[in-house]
């Protein structure tokens, strides 16, 4: 009895050890490939990261947005895209650094309102372990690990350039900027004023500082036109702001007597330079902008050392002689990567 019982348990020792065999050499890949995506899976947790910009619903961050989305989905990033209602709140910025602080994310893409005014949230997020990448307009921090867009003093020498090849006798210029305290508006204030002060035909004849509105620059335009109705060039620096200025020109009836040099470009800005209101727009790359602020914020994010720690991205002049141009078309209407974008 006892010989067989060793026979029966030798034989079904022999049978599992078979039937092992059996599963590896038919499955064996396909267990592997099960563990280790097991594995994988257990150990993926996206990193989050919070984009602030100055605001949400102009062209110019929903498309910054779009390029932000694009990249978050190619590193495998949790992205959330937020700004306060007005390019003016400054105070909902910082507040918005400070849930972020709470929520522990990785790291801030951050778009200042007020150069001074954002900075210590910043370096409070910074100081915390976050990484902090900086897009369009810079704040006042030794904090930040890379700055992504326009070259603003460049931009506005472009816009200076285009207001000195008006034939006019004399240019008599009105300049109508936003925040004083926003650094990317005064950027491309001074590289206009240094450009056309080289011109003996030039005269700022006024120059005024509202909000980042659509009605407050339309109204301090308005005013502007009819204290100095001798006004034969206007200069404006932002998307809210120029399309204020244009629709001051247009109510009043001024197009065809003033040229008005503009920034950035939407659908209603783009019916203006076609009609005339407005004579030129500097339109710059914000879904490079977005793409790229995320791209770097993986970067740091994983130890990466990056090659610059100032990264230009495009802009270009669009007039109504070259708006239907091939590479015009794409930079008015850029909401992906076309061939002339940084990305």
């Amino acid at each position: 009895m006892r010989k067989s019982r060793r026979k029966a348990l030798a034989a079904i020792g022999v049978g599992l050890l078979l039937l092992g065999s059996i599963v590896y050499i038919a499955f064996g890949d396909a267990v592997w490939f099960w563990s280790d995506n097991q594995i994988n899976n257990n150990s993926i947790e996206k990193r989050k990261v919070v984009f602030i910009s100055k605001s949400t619903d102009s062209a110019f961050w929903q498309s910054a947005y779009a390029g932000a989305n694009a990249a978050s989905a190619e590193y495998n990033l949790n992205l959330t895209c937020e700004g306060p209602g007005s390019e003016e709140d400054f105070e909902m910025q910082n507040d918005m650094i400070d849930a972020a602080i709470e929520d522990d994310v990785d790291a801030i893409i951050f778009s200042a309102i007020d150069f001074e005014a954002n900075a210590d949230a910043i370096n409070r997020a910074a100081e915390k372990g976050i990484k902090i990448v900086v897009v369009d307009s810079p704040v006042n921090s030794s904090k930040i690990m890379c700055y992504i867009g326009t070259d603003n003093y460049g931009a506005g020498c472009v816009a200076g350039v285009e207001a000195l090849k008006n034939p006019a006798r004399t240019l008599r210029i009105g300049i109508v900027n936003f925040d004083k305290n926003t650094q990317n508006g005064q950027m491309r204030e001074s590289g206009f004023r240094d450009t056309v002060k080289k011109d003996e035909r030039t005269e700022i004849v006024s120059s005024i500082n509202v909000k980042s509105t659509v009605e407050d620059a339309k109204q301090g335009t308005i005013d502007m036109l009819n204290q100095y109705p001798h006004i034969n060039v206007l200069v404006t620096f932002n998307e809210w702001t120029s399309l204020g200025v244009g629709y001051a020109v247009e109510e009043m009836g001024v197009g065809s007597d003033t040229q008005l040099i503009a920034f950035d470009s939407n659908v209603k800005s783009v019916g203006m330079l076609e009609n005339g209101d407005v004579d030129a727009l500097i339109v710059q790359n914000p879904y490079a902008i977005g793409y790229l602020g995320v791209e770097k914020a993986y970067a740091l994010l994983n130890g990466q050392k990056l090659d610059k720690a100032e990264i230009e991205t495009t802009s270009i002049l669009v007039t109504r002689e070259n708006m239907y141009d091939d590479k015009s078309q794409r930079a008015l209407f850029a909401f992906g990567k076309g061939e002339d974008q940084t990305v």
